[in-house]
C-alpha cells in the first residue's frame, strides 16, 4: 500500500471537504471518518466578533508529523489534515480531518486521535475578537 499520509496543508483559502474526499478515496477503505471544524459566533458565553488563525513555520512540518504518527499507531489506509490561516468568518471551516480504514471503527478511533493530536500539538494560534471589544489567543505557548 502506498503511504497514507495523503493530504497535508495549511492555507488561507477557505477549505474543500471534497479535496479531503477525493484524496483519501480507497477501494480498500470500508470507513470513511470525516471531522470539519468551523468557526462559532460564540466561544466562553461571549460573541464572537471576529477570528484569526497564525501558524508558526513549523507548522506545516509538525501537521505532517502528527499524521505520520497517526497512521503509524492506527490501523489506517488514509489520512488527510488541512488547516486554514487567516481571517475567517462566522461558519467558515477552520480544519477538515479525515481518515480511513478497512473498518469504521478504526477510522473512528485515528480520526479523533489525529484532531486532538493536531489541537495539542501544532503550532497553529486563534485570536478571537469577541462583540464587546475584549481579544484572546487560544494555543499559544
Amino acid at each position: 500500500m502506498s503511504d497514507p499520509v495523503r493530504l497535508v496543508a495549511i492555507q488561507e483559502t477557505p477549505l474543500d471537504v471534497s479535496e479531503v474526499l477525493d484524496a483519501l478515496g480507497d477501494a480498500g477503505a470500508g470507513g470513511l471518518t470525516l471531522f470539519v471544524g468551523q468557526v462559532r459566533d460564540h466561544d466562553g458565553g461571549q460573541g464572537v466578533a471576529a477570528l484569526g488563525y497564525s501558524a508558526h513555520p513549523s507548522a506545516l512540518d509538525r501537521l505532517r508529523d502528527v499524521c505520520e504518527q497517526v497512521a503509524a499507531a492506527h490501523d489506517v489506509r488514509g489520512v488527510a489534515a488541512v488547516h486554514r490561516v487567516g481571517q475567517l468568518q462566522v461558519g467558515d471551516l477552520a480544519v477538515v480531518v479525515a481518515t480511513t480504514a478497512a473498518h469504521r471503527g478504526d477510522a473512528f478511533e485515528a480520526s479523533r486521535a489525529l484532531i486532538d493530536t493536531l489541537k495539542a500539538e501544532v503550532p497553529i494560534w486563534k485570536h478571537q475578537v469577541f462583540a464587546d471589544g475584549s481579544e484572546e489567543w487560544v494555543g499559544t505557548p
